[in-house]
């Protein structure tokens, strides 16, 4: 059974930084390219990052420059590092595979940027 688990969300004022992690079981990690994705309320989800299975990477326009996406095959875990956050990062952060979803979505984490 594929489980995907995120963590690291928090609450973080405008300008700071917060590390997510996405860890996921009952996959062969390796071979899938992987996404974080996100739902801020009462809009849709959207993919804002995507990392290949060698590594290449992908963002979307709004997270560019301030977002990085990482992943560890090993520990079949994937990351997402962002830096200069923005009230409007506001929003449930889930990992997945990219550029479509595969497996069931995991519970995510909340990501809260405000003063």
């Amino acid at each position: 059974q594929v489980q995907l688990v995120e963590s690291g969300g928090g609450l973080v004022q405008p300008g700071g930084s917060l590390r997510l992690s996405c860890a996921a079981s009952g996959i062969i990690f390796s071979q899938y390219v992987m996404g974080w994705y996100r739902q801020a309320p009462g809009k849709q989800r959207e993919l804002v990052a995507g990392i290949g299975a060698s590594g290449s990477t992908n963002y979307a326009g709004s997270v560019k420059g301030r977002f990085s996406i990482s992943r560890d095959n090993a520990e079949k875990t994937v990351y997402l590092q962002m830096n200069n956050l923005k009230p409007e990062d506001t929003a449930v952060y889930y990992c997945n595979t990219a550029p479509r979803p595969m497996f069931d979505w995991g519970k995510g984490t909340l990501v809260t940027v405000s003063s």
